[in-house]
Order: C-alpha cells, then sequence, then structure tokens
C-alpha cells in the first residue's frame, strides 16, 4: 500500500494540517463535542468505510465520530415499512402502485403500458420530497405543479402532463425512510453534522444541514490540489482489442505493485469482459456497481419459461426453455429439436398442428411428448391475480427441474426475492393480469434489480467502480476504458425529459452542474499516480468511433503521451496443419444417399466428417425465408398438386389453378409459413405458377407422360451397401417406361451444366440406379420465374451414366473398406460453402506448404 500513501486521497484525509480527519478533530476539540454524538455525512456507502479506517490511522485515540450516508443513518434511526401507496424504491412493488394509481386516474386500459414511465418519473421527484419536511411536501407539491405541466396540444402532451400530476401526487404523499432524520428526535441525538460534500449537490443534505443551521460544518472533499500525472493513452482497434489491453493494463500494474487498481466502469458490457479476462488470470475484482439481474442466468432461466408459455411462441423460445428444464427428458428434446429444424418449424403451434395431423412414425412418436409439453404451457395461459401468478410460476419451475438451481445460486436467491417468488400470502397483491402483462412485470423487475456478487477479499487487488466513486479514495493506478465520445461524451445525457424550465423548478441539476461533476471525476482520476485512458476507433458493428472530447483536450495541452501496447508478446512455436487424411474403414456406411456420394466424389474429407462421422450444423428456427426456402416450399407445392391432378388428370385450367391453389395452402401450412415471411416470393409466385402449367400441358401432350407418384421413397440393395433416396416425381411415358424428374429452381444455365458430362452427373445417374428399368429417362425441370419459364433439360446418356456411377460406387466403397485414406482436397468451388471446412482447417494448409 506504499503507492496508496502517496495518492493525493491519502493526503486529503491524513495530512496534518489540512488533512480532513485532522480538521474533524479539531473541531470536536475546540467545540468541546463528544465524537459518538457527531456525524460525518458521506455522499456514497463505500466511502464510510474508507473514513473510519482513515480515522483509526490517523485519528484521535478514543471514540470515533459516526461516518453515515442519510439512508445508513436513517436506518440506524429507527425502522421503517413502506405504506400500500408509498413508494418503496422496490420495482416490483412499485409499479403495481403505478398500475394501481393509473387506474384510479382513469388510465386503466394503460395502466401496464404506463406503469414503468410512471415509477421513472416518480423516482425522479421522489428525492426532492424526500429532502422537504412531511407536513410542508403538500405546499411542495402546490408550487412546483403548474411548472412541471408538459403542456397542450396533443395526446402525447396530454397523457405526459397526466403522468407528471400522478408522479407528483405520489411523490408528495408518500413516505420515506429518511423522514426519520427530519423530525426532532434524530437532530436531539447529535451535536453535531460535519458534511462531506460530493460532486454533485444532494437535495436531503442541504436540508439536514438547514435544519442543523450552526451546528453544521461542510468541508469539501475534491480538491485538486495535487498536479495531474501523464496519463497514459491506448487507442484500440474494436471492443475487443480494448478489452484485452484494459486487462494487460490492470494485470500490469499489479506486477509492479500499485495495488489496489481501479478499473473504471463506463461501459457494462466491456466491463464485464475485461472482469471475465481478469478472473482467467486468477484476478477476482470487486464489483461496487452490480450486475442488472435481468443479464444473469438465473433470470434467462425464468424468462425463458414465461416467454415459452405465451400463445404465440416460436419454437425456439420453447427449446430454449426445454433444454433448461433438467426434469424433462433429455432424448425427448434432442429428438423434437433436430425434427423442428428438420422441418423448418418456426411457429411452435405449427408445430403442434402438424405433428398431430401427420401419420409418419418418426412425427408420431414425439406426440406424446408434445402433449406434455402443451400441458406444461397450459397451466399459464389464462388471467389470473398477480399471487396466483406468483405460485403458478413456481410450480412450472419446479416442474422443470429449475427450481433448486435457482435456489442453490447466490443471484437465484436474488431472482427469487426480486420477484417475491417465496412471498408469504397477502405480503405483495396486484391485479388480475395476462400472461403477457405478468411478463412485462417481471422483466421490468429483473432490469431494474442489481445484485453484488459477494467478494472474499477484504482488501481487493481491482475494484470496478463508477468514476464518480474515486472521490476520497486511495488508489495505486486507474484504469478508464471506454474514453469515446458515445460512452464518456463531454456533457452527459440528462435524465428524464424535464426540459430547463422544469429542471429550474424542481432544483433538478442542470446540464452544466452535471458536466462540472463529470469533469470534476475526470480530474480526480488523472491526479492517480498512474492513469491509463483506452478507447476504440471502431465499434462491434465497424461504425467508427471517436475519442472523448475530454480525452482530445489532453492532446491538445499534451497532458497525456501514448503508450505502448501493454500486453507481453508471446512466442509460439509454427504448428502448421497438414491436409487430413483420415482412414474410414471402421464406418463403411450400410446406406448411401445421391447427396452422400456427391461428397464422396466432390471431397473425400467432406464425405468422411459430415456422412461417417454425422456431424452436421443446426439450422437456425428463426432465420429469414430464402431462396432455399422457397424451392422447398415449391417442391411440396407440386407435390400436392399432383397428387391431386391424378384424380383428375384431364382437368381443364381453371380447376388445375384451383387445386394448385389448394396446393399452396397446404404446404403453407405445413411449413408454417405466415403470408409475412412468405412476401417476398409472393409478387414472382403467380407467374412462376403459370410457367409451370404452360410446361405441364405441354409435357402431356410432347411426351405423353401421365404423372405416377410424387416423392417416392426407394430402396436398392448394391453389394454391401443399400441404395436410398427420394425422388421428386416420377411420371410414365406412352411405351411404358419411367421418367424420373427432379426439380430444380436455380438458373438454366446451371441445369444445362449438369447435364453437359454425364458421368459428373450424380443425381439424375444415382436415381437411375434406384431403378431396374434399363430404357427409363431422366430429367431435371427448371422451374424458373423469368420469361423462359420452367425447362426440361433431360439427361440423354442416363444409362450409360447409371452403370458408370455402379461401378464407380462398388469401387469406391472397396476401397474405402480397404482403409485407403480420404483426403481433403480443398480444389474449386466446392470448398466455398462446405460445412467442413472449419475441420480439415483448409486455411491453414498454406503454412505447411
Amino acid at each position: 500500500m506504499q503507492s496508496s500513501e502517496r495518492h493525493p486521497a491519502h493526503a486529503l484525509w491524513c495530512d496534518p494540517v489540512h488533512g480532513l480527519v485532522g480538521r474533524i478533530s479539531r473541531v470536536l476539540a475546540e467545540r468541546g463535542l463528544h465524537a459518538a454524538r457527531t456525524v460525518v455525512l458521506v455522499p456514497y456507502a463505500q466511502l464510510m468505510q474508507v473514513a473510519r479506517a482513515m480515522w483509526a490511522a490517523c485519528g484521535t485515540p478514543g471514540f470515533a465520530p459516526r461516518f453515515e450516508t442519510t439512508r445508513n443513518w436513517a436506518r440506524s434511526a429507527g425502522g421503517f415499512v413502506p405504506g400500500v401507496d408509498d413508494i418503496a424504491f422496490d420495482m416490483a412493488r412499485d409499479l403495481l402502485t403505478a398500475q394501481s394509481l393509473l387506474s384510479r386516474a382513469g388510465l386503466a386500459a394503460s395502466r401496464v403500458a404506463l406503469a414503468g414511465r410512471l415509477v421513472e418519473i416518480a423516482l425522479q421527484l421522489a428525492p426532492l420530497a424526500a429532502a422537504e419536511h412531511p407536513i410542508e411536501r403538500a405546499a411542495w407539491a402546490d408550487r412546483v405543479r403548474g411548472a412541471i405541466d408538459a403542456g397542450k396540444g396533443s395526446e402525447w402532451f396530454g397523457i405526459e402532463s397526466a403522468l407528471n400530476g400522478i408522479a407528483l401526487a405520489w411523490a408528495a404523499s408518500s413516505a420515506y425512510a429518511t423522514d426519520v432524520l427530519l423530525g426532532g428526535g434524530a437532530l436531539a441525538q447529535v451535536d453535531q453534522l460535519i458534511v462531506l460534500d460530493g460532486l454533485q449537490s444532494d437535495p436531503l443534505t442541504n436540508k439536514l444541514a438547514a435544519l442543523f443551521g450552526e451546528r453544521v460544518l461542510r468541508l469539501p472533499l475534491a480538491t485538486l490540489d495535487a498536479p495531474e500525472c501523464t496519463a497514459a493513452l491506448h487507442p484500440a482497434a474494436d471492443p475487443e482489442d480494448e478489452a484485452q489491453r484494459a486487462a494487460a493494463c490492470v494485470l500490469r500494474h499489479l506486477a509492479e505493485g500499485r495495488a489496489p487498481v481501479a478499473l473504471a466502469a463506463t461501459d457494462r458490457a466491456l466491463t464485464r469482459r475485461i472482469s471475465a479476462q481478469l478472473a482467467a488470470q486468477g484476478v477476482m475484482p470487486r464489483d461496487e456497481t452490480g450486475w442488472k439481474l435481468s443479464t444473469t442466468r438465473a433470470a434467462a432461466t425464468l424468462m425463458s419459461a414465461l416467454r415459452a408459455c405465451a400463445h404465440d411462441a416460436s419454437s425456439d423460445q420453447v427449446l430454449d426453455w426445454l433444454k433448461s428444464a433438467s426434469a424433462l427428458d433429455g432424448r425427448s428434446v434432442r429428438a423434437l429439436e433436430a425434427r423442428l429444424r428438420d422441418r423448418g418449424m418456426r411457429d411452435w403451434h405449427s408445430w403442434c398442428a402438424f405433428v398431430a395431423a401427420s401419420e409418419k412414425p418418426r412425427d408420431l412418436g414425439l406426440l406424446p411428448f408434445t402433449n406434455d409439453v402443451e400441458a406444461q404451457r397450459a397451466t399459464l395461459a389464462r388471467a389470473r391475480p398477480l399471487a396466483e401468478w406468483l405460485a403458478s410460476t413456481r410450480a412450472l419451475l419446479e416442474a422443470g427441474g429449475q427450481w433448486p438451481a435457482l435456489h442453490a445460486d447466490v443471484v437465484g436467491i436474488e431472482v427469487i426475492t426480486a420477484l417475491y417468488l417465496e412471498a408469504e400470502e397477502g405480503e405483495i397483491r396486484g391485479a388480475r393480469c395476462t400472461l403477457a402483462e405478468f411478463t412485462a412485470w417481471v422483466r421490468d423487475v429483473l432490469e431494474a434489480a442489481s445484485v453484488r456478487l459477494p467478494s472474499d477479499a477484504d482488501s481487493p487487488q481491482v475494484v470496478v467502480l463508477p468514476l464518480h466513486q474515486l472521490l476520497g479514495r486511495a488508489f495505486g493506478a486507474v484504469v478508464v476504458p471506454g474514453c469515446d465520445d458515445q460512452r464518456l461524451p463531454a456533457s452527459p445525457e440528462l435524465p428524464g425529459d424535464w426540459n430547463p424550465a422544469q429542471r429550474l423548478a424542481l432544483a433538478l441539476p442542470s446540464r452544466e452542474a452535471l458536466e462540472t461533476a463529470q469533469r470534476a471525476a475526470w480530474a480526480i482520476a488523472l491526479r492517480a499516480p498512474h492513469c491509463d485512458l483506452l478507447w476504440r476507433h471502431f465499434d462491434a458493428s465497424g461504425e467508427p468511433v471517436r475519442p472523448s472530447a475530454l480525452v482530445q483536450m489532453l492532446q491538445l495541452n499534451r497532458s497525456a503521451a501514448d503508450a505502448t501496447d501493454p500486453r507481453m508478446p508471446v512466442q509460439v512455436a509454427a504448428r502448421p496443419t497438414p491436409r487430413p487424411q483420415p482412414h474410414g474403414d471402421a464406418l463403411v456406411p450400410v446406406t448411401l444417399s445421391s447427396t452422400a456420394y456427391e461428397d464422396l466424389r466432390r471431397c473425400p474429407y467432406r464425405f468422411f466428417a459430415l456422412r461417417q462421422l454425422g456431424l452436421r450444423s443446426s439450422d437456425e428456427l428463426d432465420a429469414e425465408v430464402d431462396k432455399r426456402d422457397f424451392g422447398n416450399w415449391l417442391h411440396a407445392v407440386l407435390g400436392h398438386f399432383h397428387e391431386a391432378l391424378k384424380e383428375a388428370p384431364t382437368a381443364a385450367l381453371p380447376a388445375r389453378l384451383a387445386l394448385m391453389a389448394a396446393a399452396e395452402r397446404e404446404a403453407t401450412r405445413e411449413f408454417g409459413l405466415s403470408e409475412a415471411e412468405f412476401l417476398p416470393f409472393a409478387a414472382a409466385w403467380p407467374a412462376v405458377r403459370d410457367g409451370y402449367l404452360d410446361w405441364l400441358a405441354g409435357h402431356e401432350a410432347d411426351e405423353g407422360a401421365v404423372f405416377v407418384e410424387a416423392e417416392p421413397w426407394k430402396e436398392v440393395p448394391l453389394g454391401s451397401v443399400k441404395l436410398v433416396g427420394r425422388l421428386d416425381r416420377v411420371d410414365a411415358t406412352p411405351d411404358g417406361r419411367a421418367f424420373v424428374i427432379d426439380y430444380k429452381t436455380e438458373s438454366v444455365d446451371k441445369t444445362k451444366d449438369r447435364v453437359k458430362d454425364p458421368t459428373e452427373d450424380t443425381q439424375l445417374a444415382f436415381y437411375a440406379a434406384l431403378f431396374p428399368d434399363d430404357s427409363l429417362r431422366a430429367a431435371y425441370v427448371n422451374v424458373g420465374e423469368k420469361a423462359s419459364g420452367t425447362r426440361t433439360v433431360e439427361q440423354i446418356d442416363v444409362i450409360a451414366a447409371r452403370d458408370a456411377l455402379v461401378d464407380g460406387v462398388m469401387d469406391d466403397l472397396a476401397r474405402i473398406g480397404r482403409g485407403a485414406p480420404l483426403p481433403a482436397l480443398g480444389e474449386g468451388t466446392v470448398c466455398e460453402h462446405c460445412a467442413a471446412r472449419g475441420l480439415c482447417r483448409k486455411d491453414f494448409w498454406e503454412l505447411a506448404e
């Protein structure tokens, strides 16, 4: 702590002549006051322990003054229980009180939407009302009521004026825990009040000073007598670079004996990233700012359960809840997720309807589990009073196995407490509400509440704190990340929507006062023995960011210098990645599809990773509808259309249009698509449909082809393997030959390229191998939306291509069975969109070659 003793804050307290401890001691001696009947008010809670330690270090022996904040003083002076309509400074209660007040004011229909805004306004007025004597608050409210009227002339101003008026009445009629300090009893127990002024004026402190009159002494904490250090500037490339540099700065200061180090919390996300990097190095910071409960895992667990029970819940939301429910069958959850992703079911209700109507064994196996999930969701379906919502939510968490985990977690206990999930009957009351309204209440409570994790160290090496809480404390070094114009503006944004006239009438701090306070806090940071300032050039989104005006002024005054990168370079031996050449003889497939064999022909390693090992990426359920989705939908539409047309093959165009419309509706239902999701393709669909129907008429007339079946599943044994596949469609020609058709929605030129070399065309040749017929025909049908419409691209030499493919399949599988390597080729366009590219490490081969 030697560096801390040289800190200006240490001199502020312990200087023999000008130090606060010495000045307070002299006042007590000169006035003959007893230290135990003297209260020293400090501006924030963490300073109480600092002041007591400084008094113990350099104060007079014997009794010490009472170092207090107004809230702590009030707590020791007497207990306080807020009344039914009092501002409780507890978001759970205050939101319910706000809803009640809004209902009584004739705004019941909007009570849920406006409650949060009303609480926000009331909490801004509460410190002003608390500074007034309880019997004088009504008069105070009358004085300021006219000034805070938001104005007339529009519906918004009318609502804002109503909210201001309700909030003012609420704040003025409320009792406060600090009211005990304004009474005669508390004043009589204290002979001397000493106020250590912070960076901003506090209304209640000013009121107490006025009540004590001549028995008050005010001393400034913010003294700027010490010279500024030469701040070290660290411009970073992006947020990750900034976090790494900040963590390195902290570690360097600790290595050089400058503990404790202050880490200013200018950006919560950035600070958490820095703290995580410090924790990875064995340094556990003490966070004095706290984490919002809404950002914790415990809160996410609870919110996932509520979101999953909404009537319009997405499949992702339901899966998120099911994955955290340890009491449920994990195998069923995984099977359900695989099927949802396979079908692309984004909407949970669509899945329930689909699985109920499905006759496939794979879907029927999931029907009981789906019904169980629906039964759990139904427990939160109907509206009910708040007390019943809390009981039902706890029951849902218990049924899913999440409740014990919440109860065993420190943060989980904070969530349970903040939401009164273990409240006794009658402890908290609320009106009848829907699930959406209850979820909004839970969300707002968790967003407003904070949790501070307990720290094991009494003297932590690193302290995370707001910039203004550097006041009066000694740190060996200060690290301030986030020194850009967005996170550290020279003039802070004013809280609330009050205009300058309203702020003046309410005696709220002006923009100038807040700017002065921020600049004072900045100056305190610069008077630490060592100070590192960091900012980024670009945000995570790629948007350019400028350094704060406060940093730019330092650069202009040459009061700062660019610092070297604090990160220590580490020499890592080059370990080049060779091309992988695995052996798949232990995983010879028993079935083979056309796409699997296509992977083997394009890249053996791709076949090994995706087919033999079975590795695959999971598709996002909430992704936007793209060209691939349209192609899948189109395949389903044509399948339904032709199955219906099979019953009336000679139907005229109007009847065919009606059948096509029915097929559209059925396919849309199956894929769970809404009109909004299908909108990007809706404009093109009529042209695609008409072009296809024109082609179909010509196909039937010219080829004489007759539809046989859509999406048939075929299996053919071939040596030790079974060839399998699902075809898009099979027709029959007048001469009795099968006509295999595969739909394509790509460009016509790409489709034509497929058939240029019959031996390179895997798909049609493979489909031909699924038929024993040596005279079949096969073609791609390019379903296009352009002027060319739908066109047939036939593979003329399909039989020769099939025979060559069969020989190739048998030879390739035999070689795999003999242990032939399956190298990664890394050639051509195959690698551009390959799911196995991250496994074969193609981008790192150049180091080895």
